[in-house]
C-alpha cells in the first residue's frame, strides 16, 4: 500500500499556551494519520502534553493561511483537553491494548479516543525512544490517573489569567446565586403567592448539598427544613400559568431502622397534608428512581451507543453499517431518551390539564429530577426556549441545583461507579425538540453541540463542581488570590471566550419565531427583530475540506435515515395510559403554537440520533459543502441582504418625508 508522507518540518513550531498552562512533555517526529480515505496518509509534527491539553503541532498550525474559517479560540483542531480524553490504546505488533498506569513496554502507535467522539492515531516509530517513553507515560498519567480538585487546570487558569471582573452581562443569564434572582423567577412565573425564597441555608447550616437560596411552599417552616438537612422538603422548580407547580424532593434513605422510618413517615405525612390544603392544588408524587432507568442503566446504554461512532477507519465504518439498526437498538440509548420524554409529557399533562402540583422524588434530587424538571420547563415555558432562558434554566436546575458534574463526568478519575451522562441525556432530549420544532427555539443544534463539548473545557467553572458549596469553599481559599485580588472563575455562558462573532452567529437560530408584541395598534412593517445579527459578520459559502462543526456538516438526509427505521425496534409494550394518549394525540392534532406548550413526538420513528454531534468526525457520513451549517450560512447571507435592503428602504422613506 502506498504511503503518502509529508516530510518532517525543519522550522520550530511553538505551542500557544494559555495563562497558567505549562508544557510538561513533548516528542518530535510524531506521525499523525489522516483517516479520511483509509490510506496511511498523514503528516509529521510534534506531540505535546501540558497541564491543560494534549496537542499535535505541525507546520499547518504554524501557518495563518490555513486557519479554518470557524474555530474555537481555546481548543484547536488538533487539541484534546485532558478532561476530554476517554480511553488511550497502544498498538503492539498490530494488536490494540488499553493503556493505564505504569507501562513496561511502549507502543509503536498511540490511539486516543475522545469524549467528543474524535479519534486520533499517532505513529511513534520514527520518534526517539526516550521521547516516546516521556510522551506516552506523560499523556497516560495526566489524563487517566486520579487527581485532586485543586490540580484541575481550572485553578491554574483562574490564578494566572487577568482578573475577570464579571463583565459578562448578568442581565443575559440569571445565575441564581442571589436571593434576588430567586425572587425574580418567582415573580416571572407568578409563583410568589404560594411560594417563598428562603435564606435558611446561608452559611450552609442546613446542608452542603443544598444551594444558599432556594424556594419552598410558604407554609413550610424553617424548623422543618432544618430537621432532616433538607430531606423530605418540597423544593420549588417552576410554576405553570394556571398556578400548578413543579416541585422536587430529596428522599429519605430506604434502609433505616423502624423507629427512624416511622418518624420520617410522620414528618412526610405532615408536609403532604400542609401542601395539600388551599391555596395549593392536588399533589401528585412521582418517584423517578422507580419510574425511570437507573443511572447505571443510562451509563451502560451510552457506553454501548458511543462505541458505534468511535470509528478507527473506513473499513470499520462499512462493516458496522451493514448491521447499523440492530446495533443501534441493542444499545437501548434511544429507548431511554423516549422514556424520559414520555415522563416529561406525563408531568406536563398533570400541570397543564389536571391543574395538579407534581412532586418529583429522587434520592438526592440532583440527577433525573434535573432532567425531567428542565424538560418540562422547555416544553411548557417559551422563555426556556430562548438562549438566555435556557442558560438560566441550566444554572437554576443543574449548576445551583447541585448536579454532581465533577462525579458524573468523572473529571477527576476518582470513581467509574459515579459516572453517568445525565446532562448529555438532557441535551439529547432537548435536541429531539429542537429538530422537531426548529422555529420554537432561539438557539440551534450547533449551540447544543458546542455546549456538550464545553463539558470538557476546564477554564469554566460551570461544569466542574458538585455543588455551590464546593465551588464557594474552593474560591474562598487563602491561596487562591491573584495580584489584583480574589479571582473569579469564567462562566461557560460567555461565548465570546470560545468563539468570535462569526462562529457565534451559528449558535442563534435565524428562523426563530420570535414572540409577537401584544400591542395590535402598533403594527409596523415586518422586519427582523434580532438587531445583533447586523453586527455578526457572515460566512463565505465555500466549504473547507476540513471536518468539524463550522465546516462541512452531516447531511440532513442521514439524520432522517437514522431515525425512520428505528420504529420497529422500539419496545412499545409499555403503551401510555388512555388519559395520557388522549392528551398527547389531541395536542398533536392541533396547529403548533411555537410560544405555547410543545409536546415532542415520541413514537418510535420520531426519536432520532443527534447526527451533528455523533457523526461530525466520520468522513463517510459527511455531505461535502452541505448540511445544517451550510444551510444556516445561506440563511444568514439572505438575512443580511434583506436587512441591508430594509435600511435602504428606511433611508429612502425618510428622505421622501
Amino acid at each position: 500500500q502506498e504511503i503518502h508522507i509529508k516530510e518532517p518540518i525543519e522550522k520550530e513550531v511553538n505551542p500557544r499556551l494559555l495563562p497558567g498552562e505549562l508544557l510538561l512533555c513533548e516528542a518530535s517526529t510524531v506521525y499523525k494519520y489522516i483517516q479520511e480515505d483509509g490510506s496511511n496518509r498523514g503528516t509529521y509534527g510534534k506531540l505535546i502534553c501540558t497541564n491543560f491539553k494534549i496537542a499535535f503541532l505541525d507546520d499547518d498550525c504554524a501557518s495563518d493561511d490555513n486557519e479554518p474559517q470557524f474555530k474555537n479560540k481555546i481548543i484547536g483542531e488538533n487539541d484534546i483537553t485532558l478532561q476530554c480524553v476517554d480511553q488511550i490504546y497502544g498498538v503492539y505488533d498490530e494488536k490494540k491494548k488499553i493503556l493505564t498506569g505504569q507501562l513496561r513496554k511502549y507502543p509503536e502507535k498511540l490511539i486516543i479516543y475522545c469524549k467528543d467522539l474524535r479519534v486520533f492515531h499517532f505513529c511513534l516509530r520514527y520518534t526517539k525512544e526516550e521521547e516516546v517513553k516521556r510522551i506516552v507515560s506523560g499523556i497516560v498519567h495526566h489524563s487517566q490517573t486520579p487527581k485532586l480538585l485543586k490540580r484541575l487546570f481550572l485553578f491554574s487558569y483562574a490564578s494566572a489569567a487577568p482578573n475577570n471582573t464579571g463583565k459578562y452581562g448578568r442581565n443575559q443569564t440569571v445565575m441564581f446565586d442571589t436571593l434576588e434572582d430567586w425572587r425574580g423567577e418567582l415573580e416571572r412565573t407568578k409563583g410568589n403567592v404560594k411560594y417563598k425564597a428562603v435564606t435558611t441555608n446561608e452559611g450552609y447550616r442546613v446542608s452542603e448539598k443544598l444551594p444558599l437560596y432556594f424556594v419552598v411552599p410558604i407554609c413550610v417552616s424553617e424548623e422543618s427544613i432544618l430537621k432532616y438537612e433538607g430531606r423530605g422538603i418540597p423544593v420549588w422548580c417552576w410554576s405553570c400559568h394556571n398556578g400548578a407547580a413543579l416541585l422536587k424532593m430529596s428522599a429519605f434513605p430506604k434502609e433505616q431502622d423502624d423507629s427512624t422510618s416511622q418518624m420520617q413517615k410522620a414528618f412526610l405525612d405532615g408536609i403532604y397534608k400542609t401542601i395539600s390544603k388551599p391555596p395549593y392544588e392536588l399533589l401528585k408524587t412521582d418517584d423517578l428512581s422507580s419510574s425511570l432507568p437507573s443511572l447505571q442503566d443510562i451509563q451502560t446504554a451510552y457506553t454501548r451507543f458511543k462505541q458505534l461512532f468511535l470509528i478507527d477507519n473506513s473499513t470499520d465504518f462499512w462493516a458496522t453499517d451493514v448491521k447499523w439498526f440492530s446495533l443501534l437498538e441493542s444499545t437501548n440509548w434511544l429507548e431511554i431518551i423516549r422514556r424520559v420524554l414520555k415522563k416529561a409529557i406525563e408531568v406536563a399533562e398533570c400541570l397543564e390539564r389536571q391543574h395538579t402540583n407534581v412532586l418529583l422524588i429522587e434520592e438526592s434530587a440532583t440527577d433525573l429530577c434535573c432532567v425531567i424538571s428542565s424538560l418540562v420547563q422547555v416544553m411548557m415555558d417559551s422563555y426556556s426556549r430562548t438562549k438566555s432562558g435556557f442558560q438560566s434554566l441550566i444554572q437554576k436546575e443543574w449548576v445551583i441545583g447541585g448536579h454532581c458534574f465533577l462525579d458524573r463526568c468523572n473529571h477527576l478519575h476518582k470513581s467509574d461507579k459515579e459516572e453517568a451522562p445525565v446532562f448529555l441525556l438532557l441535551l439529547n432530549c432537548v435536541w429531539q425538540l429542537v429538530q422537531q420544532y426548529p422555529p420554537a427555539f432561539e438557539f440551534t443544534e450547533t449551540y447544543l453541540t458546542v455546549l456538550s463539548d464545553s463539558l470538557y473545557v476546564p477554564i469554566f467553572s460551570t461544569f466542574f463542581f458538585n455543588s455551590q458549596h464546593q465551588k464557594d469553599t474552593n474560591v474562598s481559599g487563602e491561596s487562591l488570590k491573584t495580584e489584583s485580588g480574589p479571582f473569579r472563575f469564567l462562566t461557560v455562558w460567555d461565548w465570546s471566550v470560545q468563539f468570535d462573532p462569526k462562529a457565534q452567529a451559528f449558535l442563534n437560530n435565524p428562523l426563530y419565531a420570535e414572540k409577537p408584541k401584544p400591542e395590535k395598534s402598533q403594527r409596523k412593517t415586518a422586519r427582523f427583530k434580532h438587531q445583533r445579527q447586523l453586527s455578526l459578520p457572515l460566512t463565505q459559502t465555500k466549504s473547507s475540506t476540513k471536518r468539524g462543526f463550522f465546516r462541512e456538516e452531516t447531511d440532513h438526509l442521514i439524520k432522517n435515515l437514522l431515525g425512520k427505521r428505528i420504529g420497529k425496534f422500539i419496545n412499545s409494550s409499555d403503551e401510555p395510559p388512555n388519559s395520557f394518549r388522549e392528551f398527547y394525540d389531541s395536542w398533536h392534532r392541533k396547529p403548533v403554537d411555537y410560544h405555547g406548550l410543545l409536546l415532542p413526538c415520541i413514537d418510535g420513528p420520531e426519536i432520532k440520533v443527534w447526527a451533528q454531534r455523533y457523526l461530525r468526525w466520520i468522513p463517510e457520513a459527511q455531505l461535502h459543502g452541505g448540511g445544517t451549517i451550510a444551510t444556516a450560512a445561506k440563511i444568514l447571507d439572505l438575512m443580511e441582504e434583506v436587512q441591508s435592503l430594509q435600511v435602504k428602504m428606511d433611508e429612502e422613506h425618510s428622505q421622501v418625508i
